[in-house]
């Protein structure tokens, strides 16, 4: 059962900045394969859970999702799946024993009207930050290239807010790419 602070979150918002990080800050995402690998998890639980993941990014060592739930009790069953299920294929994969995850998920309930572009942002730039690409949407395991490029990848599902960036597809991509330029480290302290 939820801490008392837990079941607050759960009644006040329905989108949530999720995210966790390898236990020691061990790399658990080495090849290719375990991108997609875990890609492909994030298929199967948006569509068991009847989740919608709005922004995402998988890193080396962590990973984020900007997710709202239909409901968001199973946020705990989606989160626990999620990384028991990527840890049987990692210890099975490279032959290994113990914790993956450190300690328990992360969550950040976030006011949809507000900031979900802004938590989106955040989330996208994270290989910009790390200095590993110029621009968020080079980056291939996040849903930058989703909303930049028009590249489906299966995961995303299109934020309310993205109609916001203009009339035709084309012009909201290219305003897109921008606002994932434009960016305040003020605010990126805040997520």
């Amino acid at each position: 059962m939820p801490s008392y602070a837990r079941k607050h979150q759960l009644q006040q918002s329905l989108v949530y900045h999720a995210f966790s990080r390898s236990n020691g800050r061990k790399v658990i995402f080495q090849e290719p394969r375990d991108f997609d690998h875990f890609k492909r998890l994030l298929c199967e639980y948006n569509n068991r859970f009847e989740a919608r993941i709005y922004h995402w990014v998988i890193m080396a060592n962590h990973y984020h999702l900007v997710v709202e739930f239909e409901y968001p009790e199973l946020i705990s069953k989606f989160m626990a799946g999620l990384h028991r299920a990527y840890s049987h294929y990692y210890h099975k994969q490279y032959n290994a024993v113990g914790f993956l995850w450190q300690g328990r998920f992360k969550l950040q309930p976030i006011q949809k009207e507000l900031y979900l572009n802004n938590c989106g942002r955040y989330v996208e730039r994270n290989p910009v930050r790390a200095g590993m690409v110029r621009e968020a949407c080079e980056y291939e395991h996040s849903s930058a290239r989703f909303y930049c490029l028009g590249q489906e990848d299966g995961i995303t599902r299109v934020s309310p807010d993205f109609k916001d960036f203009g009339a035709e597809v084309v012009g909201r991509q290219s305003a897109y790419k921008e606002f994932l330029k434009a960016f305040v480290s003020k605010e990126e302290a805040y997520f």
